[in-house]
């Protein structure tokens, strides 16, 4: 009942498109562009090729700090609406949300509820990251696990910390007395776990891999 009020109210946000052209994935964009495509079969039998095209660096110059997601239809504009998005299309609907690091979210939900990603392009780092696991899964899993372990260690010496400052609330404190955190890190530590944190949640977003504990710590 939730997803489905969620995905009426994200679909009021969707204003319909100008018609322009797609453009091509440039060599410079792989980090700053996020471009998936969704074939479907038409009632008469011809194949709709649906694309959906998130420019991330707009998010930070966009009024409400969101941005935009565009969806085009054979190769034109065909709708537009700010992130969250879910776009009514043939068949259900897509829906794409974004993270601090890229997109959380790019699927086709069908009107059955069946659910499935959409096609990274092959030149966006997605699609780069998608070829890596299919021509060598075994490295793909070794850099997954990585990205994992990288998000649950900072997860795990956060808590503590957390722990310390809600400790330093006065109801709590006179209720529970102080705690103070056995973990105590160097400024470099701190710095260095971030920044492996970060580089974990890229790798994930690349994957459409998306946990509320750690990528949002990492975020925070």
């Amino acid at each position: 009942m939730f997803d489905e009020w969620r995905r009426r109210r994200a679909a009021q946000r969707v204003q319909p498109g100008n018609g322009r052209s797609l453009k091509p994935f440039r060599w410079w964009q792989p980090m700053s562009r996020h471009l998936f495509h969704l074939p479907l079969e038409k009632e008469d039998g011809r194949r709709a090729v649906y694309a959906v095209d998130v420019h991330s660096l707009q998010r930070f110059f966009s009024e409400d700090g969101k941005g935009k997601a565009h969806l085009y239809l054979d190769g034109r504009h065909h709708a537009e609406s700010s992130l969250p998005a879910a776009f009514p299309v043939q068949g259900g609907t897509i829906e794409v949300a974004p993270t601090a690091f890229g997109l959380k979210r790019c699927h086709y939900i069908t009107d059955e509820g069946a659910e499935r990603r959409l096609i990274p392009d092959r030149r966006s780092a997605e699609g780069h990251r998608a070829r890596l696991d299919r021509e060598h899964p075994a490295l793909s899993r070794c850099i997954g696990f990585c990205s994992l372990v990288l998000l649950v260690i900072p997860a795990l010496l956060l808590i503590p910390q957390l722990i310390e400052v809600v400790f330093q609330v006065p109801p709590v404190t006179q209720r529970f007395g102080a705690f103070t955190s056995p973990v105590t890190l160097p400024v470099w530590l701190n710095i260095a776990l971030t920044l492996g944190a970060a580089a974990a949640s890229t790798e994930r977003a690349l994957r459409l891999r998306y946990n509320w504990l750690l990528d949002t710590a990492a975020q925070g």
